[in-house]
């Protein structure tokens, strides 16, 4: 073999050397990277499940039982629906959950609005939503008003929300017209069911 025909053999060998190390580098740091991508990505599913956990969820209420709302308002709920009273209107109110008037299989809410005691009681009910439902949250021209959840026990696929709010100034107590949205989030922070009203 000449001279020349070693030298480049042995560069070749030379550079297969230094090569291989370098490839055995760069697939351990592909697969350290893999690694880093995967541990974060169960480290944010941790954190999602942590805060779901400690996410507000409904207050389970047996049937018939009244809940007090300020103001004097109260709220009770059967398994046909929901009953409402407010001091100006002692008679029962009814919404129903089994009269074919809305589907459980559908997300939706539904709200109702009445003056109570220089307020306005707004409530309605919630259903068919996928994942636990956390919070509502009211939209008006002026401000966000947060209320509170409630369902029977036993996951019955519906349940009723309840608010109050303030009755603006310059609010001609028509009522409905002042209000924009009507949104119920899960304990992950996804939206439940939503209404737009304008």
């Amino acid at each position: 073999m000449t001279r020349i025909q070693k030298y480049v053999a042995a560069t070749a060998v030379a550079v297969a050397l230094v090569g291989a190390p370098a490839v055995s580098y760069a697939a351990s740091q592909g697969k350290a990277a893999s690694g880093t991508h995967q541990r974060v990505t169960e480290a944010k599913a941790a954190v999602v499940e942590a805060a779901a956990k400690k996410a507000p969820t409904a207050r389970i209420v047996a049937p018939g039982e009244h809940v007090k709302v300020p103001g004097g308002a109260e709220i009770w709920l059967t398994e046909e629906g929901k009953y409402w009273t407010t001091p100006e209107d002692p008679e029962p109110q009814f919404r129903s959950v089994v009269d074919g008037n809305i589907d459980l299989t559908q997300p939706g809410v539904s709200m109702q609005s009445e003056g109570v005691a220089g307020h306005y009681f707004l409530s309605g009910l919630y259903y068919g939503g996928k994942g636990t439902a956390s919070r509502v949250t009211v939209e008006t021209k002026s401000a966000a008003v947060h209320g509170k959840l409630l369902e029977l026990a036993g996951r019955p696929g519906w349940g009723v929300w309840y608010a109050t709010a303030e009755v603006p100034s310059s609010d001609d107590k028509g009522g409905l017209g002042y209000f924009e949205k009507v949104t119920v989030r899960t304990t992950q922070g996804k939206v439940y069911a939503q209404l737009k009203l304008n």
